[in-house]
């Protein structure tokens, strides 16, 4: 069988102050349908560091792939998606960047959300969110325990992250998915909206504080599922 006639993987890609298990809900709906699945753990210590973690996943892949991203895999996928065995991408309240931009520019070019005033220093030139920020802004749609642990298993992320730019925007030259989360209390939804127009991309919205990928699992995993479908419908 070539490559091209091969059914598409899915590749997930966490954001900031998380890992590969914020996909743990999304996960067996794309099983089920016998989608091949893999989430990616990405370091969270630079853009060029989570695109290299992103690009050895993909190397290991025969075939065609689907590129998803939450929030700051928005912009790791942008860049990482450039390898020629993507062919569709999906941002979930995601954030990326054309050439030349950073996800700064794109959080600073709009009003603060209130959730942005809840991340607090881990360290010497590190950041995290506070519990009150991940029970109130990031995941009040999840129990308060759920989001407490949220709050403790996050790994810290270099204040410098958020300033580093792609060089060239994978969206441009491929079909894209967004999911806007329409009661995000960290990412700009006004930006989300914005984004998923410039991408021209087929856009959902849910209800959903920023982490729908948990809150709405089957819906955000419905959209991956449209996006596989497109692309082995055009293989």
């Amino acid at each position: 069988m070539s490559p091209s006639a091969l059914s598409p993987t899915v590749v997930l890609v966490h954001g900031a102050w998380a890992d590969g298990s914020s996909w743990r809900l999304v996960i067996p709906y794309l099983l089920k349908k016998g989608i091949a699945v893999v989430a990616v753990q990405n370091p969270t210590t630079s853009l060029a560091a989570d695109v290299e973690a992103t690009r050895l996943v993909l190397d290991a892949i025969d075939g065609p792939v689907v590129l998803v991203g939450h929030s700051w895999g928005g912009a790791v996928i942008a860049q990482a998606g450039n390898d020629p065995k993507v062919k569709a991408l999906v941002f979930v309240a995601a954030l990326p960047p054309k050439a030349d931009e950073s996800v700064g520019d794109l959080v600073g070019a709009h009003p603060a959300p209130p959730g942005l005033s809840q991340i607090v220093k881990a360290g010497p030139g590190l950041l995290k969110l506070s519990p009150e920020g991940w029970i109130n802004d990031v995941a009040q749609d999840l129990s308060e325990e759920d989001a407490r642990v949220l709050a403790v298993i996050q790994p810290p992320l270099p204040e410098s992250t958020f300033g580093d730019r792609i060089t060239e925007a994978a969206w441009a030259t491929r079909p894209n998915w967004y999911i806007v989360s329409a009661n995000d209390r960290v990412v700009s939804v006004e930006l989300q909206r914005e984004l998923a127009a410039r991408l021209h991309a087929t856009t959902t919205e849910l209800e959903a504080s920023h982490l729908s990928i948990l809150s709405q699992p089957q819906a955000v995993a419905d959209v991956i599922i449209e996006a596989v479908g497109a692309v082995a419908a055009a293989s």
